[in-house]
């Protein structure tokens, strides 16, 4: 009884993998370890502290939003008009700067 190599490829893979799978629950950590039981521990300050840190940088980005649009209204309110299409772009935008740097200047 002869059989073919398809065949005996076949079984072998099987028995692989029938043998590893037999295996592998060896390997595996039981639900209450103590490994597992710190890294649950561990992960609750870090989620804190990555919630705190994300708080912070959102706080900054609103921050910094302020100040420019705060900067922008007071050169549009010293004739810079940034919706317009000029060809003096950068003049205007330089001198609606230095107007507004007098009448801070003038205010302190």
């Amino acid at each position: 009884m002869t059989s073919s190599p398809a065949k005996k490829w076949a079984v072998l893979f099987a028995s692989v993998v029938l043998s590893v799978a037999s295996v592998a629950p060896a390997f595996a950590q039981s639900g209450g370890s103590a490994p597992a039981a710190d890294e649950a521990a561990a992960a609750t300050p870090s989620a804190a502290s990555k919630a705190a840190a994300k708080a912070q940088r959102k706080a900054a980005r609103k921050q910094a939003r302020a100040k420019k649009n705060a900067e922008l209204k007071q050169l549009e309110s010293n004739g810079y008009n940034p919706a317009r299409n000029d060809p003096n772009y950068p003049t205007d935008l330089q001198n609606a700067q230095k107007k507004a740097a007098a009448a801070a200047a003038a205010s302190q």
